[in-house]
């Protein structure tokens, strides 16, 4: 039977734990990378090796190391399961070649993934990954994986278990003082979603006035309560009903490898992804002054274009993933970069999404404001005008797929509920720009039977008619 070709999408492969992701198919991967960082002189750096708290995480990831080893590459593997952002950082001390993270993020709990990262800390550029697909699609070609025996490659030297979070928590000393949101004495309710993000805002915040309540904190591969580990309203019901209980001033939340933000006003109602990415560049431009680039994905918010306008600085607009982000943030030395997806960079740090920092970033816009999130909300407003968003995943039977691309393709509305329709972008999907900068936008997954449909719109009761409209241009109901 012929293997199974491995693509990486927007963040990395992913797939079915026992189905597509085997312990052959991750050592293949391992295989194609070690290959690829021989070919580019690399691999004498070595590579940093970690992973989650999903189901055989921490054996998948002793399975990458030791076809590292057995090419020959030095392996940093972490000595316990850490969020990808702490993971990431350690890259550029140990000035290490790349990463590799076993971790399926906000995936649903039969998933697994590999995540490959560069020697900047960020995730590898889409002209990378292509050329490890090629080496890890030659090497089921030939049926080709060298390997050694975990504990041998201990005693060779060549597998080392260091401790990731000291050299992370260093860098967030030099990035944010954490003492004011300490004494400040919120209230706050945290949810790290059964993942590697649980303990960490009370143990970076706790010993002081403010006080941190943690639910889901505990390792469970199963994510009881909610469909996947992605920070949005309808996961984070947990969350949202303990926040008005608790008297909390905020609720936050991670995803399962934590490089994303879900966050919560005081109410117990969710702040969406839009409005975080807006609230985190007002706070670096508006509350501290700080001036450079923004970057964003195509299916974020356009109140970073306004923002921006305000302040005066550049926006630089990317395709989805932060195989786009990462890299354009670079480019431009930028001050933050996100995507819809509730992911965020910031400068001096590493190009790469990280939920823990964002979450204290928002935390200690609080502070500095003295306004709870509902009233940085009606700020925010003040200054852009009110925006609306949401977005709807629809699966479709995998034989339909290229009928609806076909469909989509071919459309050319020249409006979405009765707003004009002024450009079509299809530099990554199809983007409906529509009168006053609001916007509509279809994408197909590139893993899953998945079609996305998008919108953000200047008033509230928009929002359905125009997600309704882009369905129906994929030929769809809503």
């Amino acid at each position: 039977m012929s293997k199974r070709p491995i693509k990486f999408g927007t963040d990395g492969w992913l797939a079915g734990i026992a189905d597509g992701y085997t312990f052959e198919s991750v050592r293949y991967c391992a295989q194609g990378t070690a290959d690829y960082l021989h070919a580019s002189g690399l691999a004498a750096r070595g590579m940093i090796v970690g992973y989650d708290m999903r189901f055989l995480s921490e054996e998948f990831a002793q399975a990458v190391a030791e076809v590292l080893a057995g090419n020959g590459i030095p392996v940093f593997l972490a000595d316990h399961a850490a969020p990808t952002p702490v993971l990431s950082y350690n890259i550029l001390p140990r000035r290490a070649a790349g990463g590799i993270w076993i971790t399926a993020s906000h995936n649903p709990p039969t998933d697994s993934g590999y995540k490959l990262r560069s020697d900047y800390g960020g995730a590898a550029a889409p002209e990378t990954l292509e050329l490890v697909e090629r080496r890890i699609a030659a090497a089921q070609e030939s049926d080709r994986v060298e390997y050694t025996d975990f504990d041998a490659g201990v005693r060779q030297g060549l597998i080392q278990l260091f401790d990731p979070d000291g050299p992370y928590e260093e860098q967030l000393a030099r990035l944010i003082d954490v003492n004011p949101i300490k004494q400040a004495g919120l209230r706050i309710v945290a949810d790290p979603m059964w993942g590697v993000g649980q303990g960490w805002f009370t143990r970076l915040l706790g010993g002081g006035a403010t006080v941190i309540k943690e639910i889901h904190g505990e390792r469970n591969p199963l994510f009881p309560g909610m469909v996947r580990p992605e920070p949005i309203a309808s996961n984070l019901v947990g969350l949202l009903e303990a926040i008005e209980p608790f008297g909390a001033d905020a609720g936050l939340a991670n995803d399962g490898d934590a490089d994303r933000v879900g966050f919560a006003d005081e109410h117990g109602q969710f702040v969406n992804q839009l409005q975080v990415y807006a609230l985190l560049a007002y706070y670096m431009l508006g509350v501290r002054g700080l001036r450079g680039p923004l970057v964003r994905s195509i299916s974020s918010t356009v109140m970073a274009n306004k923002l921006a306008a305000h302040y005066d600085v550049p926006v630089y607009e990317t395709g989805v993933g932060f195989k786009y982000v990462a890299p354009k943030m670079i480019e431009t030395n930028a001050l933050i970069g996100g995507e819809e997806s509730g992911g965020f960079a910031f400068a001096n740090h590493i190009p790469e999404r990280d939920g823990i920092l964002a979450g204290l970033y928002l935390l200690d816009l609080m502070v500095r404001t003295g306004k709870r999130p509902s009233q940085l909300i009606e700020t925010l407003f003040d200054l852009v005008g009110p925006h609306y968003y949401d977005r709807v995943d629809r699966e479709m039977p995998p034989e339909r797929k290229a009928e609806v691309v076909e469909r989509v393709a071919a459309a050319e509305p020249t409006h979405i509920a009765g707003l004009k329709v002024v450009e079509i972008d299809r530099s990554d999907g199809f983007r409906y720009v529509l009168e006053d900068g609001q916007w509509a936008l279809i994408r197909f997954s590139g893993t899953e039977p998945v079609i996305r449909v998008y919108c953000e719109v200047t008033a509230e009761q928009r929002v359905s008619a125009v997600l309704a409209e882009g369905l129906a241009i994929a030929g769809l109901e809503a």
